[in-house]
């Protein structure tokens, strides 16, 4: 049987990201240096400086930072979107059983660091933060996983990329019900209706790629403007993008070539130099021990790896999900605490959970990143020694 898709695009993501992992950590650290140091200030006003056009009622002038967070990550979520595209026609996601596990495990991730934030924090001015836990970066988490290389499966960073995907996506449905108080249904629409007519497209066999980005630009804007976060873009225009039924290479395939080291080597470090920008302030290291501090930390760096864990049991012992390709439950553990890195949408669902409370913000910030680094190098460390214990096994 042909492949249905060439998969040299698949290892080259990954070699190129493994790269990009380096850069992204190394702009983390710069990031930080800057924030607490006296060119903080002059960033802080680079990044709230506003750029863009606003006229003719098209709205379109937003702060630099919303730029990076909105616009360029989008185009980090439609990359990430191609890769789950293609692996649910060929490879890890492509039977139910295989597509089950990463959206199971997703939940229990969800559920499990939300429920110990809530345990901690319940009845306290505090509890209205029980979103920040639940999401995982899935830049940086991707990117921890392919510093492993060839140490950690291939097919354990595919469920990892749909495990935080599905995640993020669920993040992005409670931030739309629960924090957000101002949705716009009509422009929700707008975007759903193009997203079905990008599916028809798609089934009249088009395969130019700028009549499907074009139309994508617009589903960008109305649900910027929905009040719903406009990364999910990205992701249904990837899922709109057409496949070939044999070797030859696709769409999907074309556009993931043309951005995969644009958005390794220049959206991400950009994305981290703009967003780990957090100033060091007195209390924050007491604020790591307060329930919130606690509820923020207990349910990244446990709850995570817990809930990811357990709900991949049952549904493989249930016969709902099927493992990924040589990975082992340790290895699920793994994954697990790297879904404890929340970072980005940690912070963003904080922001909107303690908005004009400076202090309380200040220690949401300094436990999500405490948590983030935490998970980051449990989940490094624990994959690589299970490499070993493999290795030595074998």
């Amino acid at each position: 049987m042909a492949n249905l898709i060439n998969l040299n695009s698949f290892k080259k993501f990954f070699q190129s990201s493994s790269t990009g992992g380096i850069i992204l950590i190394i702009c983390v650290m710069i990031s930080l240096i800057i924030a607490n140091s006296s060119a903080g200030p002059g960033f802080e006003a680079l990044l709230a400086t506003e750029i863009g056009a606003d006229m003719a009622g098209v709205h379109l002038r937003y702060p630099v930072l919303l730029w990076i967070n909105d616009g360029l990550m989008a185009v980090f979520f439609l990359l990430v979107g191609l890769e789950i595209k293609r692996e649910m026609v060929e490879g890890e996601l492509s039977s139910f059983k295989k597509a089950s596990l990463p959206i199971l495990a997703a939940i229990g991730g969800v559920l499990a660091p939300a429920s110990i934030y809530f345990w901690f924090n319940s009845g306290t001015p505090t509890a209205s933060g029980w979103g920040i836990p639940m999401a995982t970066d899935i830049a940086f988490a991707i990117a921890i996983i392919s510093m492993l290389g060839k140490r950690a499966p291939s097919s354990l960073k595919i469920f990892l990329s749909a495990l935080a995907i599905v995640d993020d996506l669920m993040a992005i449905l409670v931030i739309a019900i629960f924090y957000s108080t101002d949705i716009h249904y009509t422009y929700l629409l707008y975007a759903f209706g193009i997203f079905i007519f990008l599916l028809l497209l798609n089934k009249l066999k088009v395969k130019s790629l700028a009549a499907y980005l074009i139309p994508g630009l617009f589903i960008w804007y109305f649900i910027h403007h929905s009040g719903v976060h406009a990364t999910i873009a990205g992701v249904l225009t990837a899922f709109a993008l057409p496949t070939t039924p044999d070797a030859t290479e696709s769409p999907l395939e074309k556009l993931e070539h043309i951005l995969v080291n644009p958005v390794n080597f220049v959206i991400m470090p950009i994305f981290a130099l703009a967003n780990t920008n957090i100033e060091f302030e007195p209390g924050m290291l007491q604020g790591l021990t307060t329930v919130l501090g606690l509820g923020i930390i207990a349910g990244l760096v446990i709850g995570k790896p817990f809930g990811i864990t357990l709900f991949s049991w049952i549904a493989v012992k249930l016969g709902i999900g099927k493992m990924p390709k040589h990975a082992s439950w340790m290895h699920i553990i793994g994954v697990g605490m790297l879904g404890g890195i929340g970072f980005t949408m940690s912070i963003f669902i904080a922001l909107l959970s303690f908005a004009g409370e400076e202090l309380i913000l200040s220690e949401a910030k300094f436990s999500i990143l405490t948590a983030s680094v935490t998970s980051g190098i449990l989940g490094y460390f624990w994959l690589q020694q299970v490499n070993k214990r493999t290795y030595k096994n074998n």
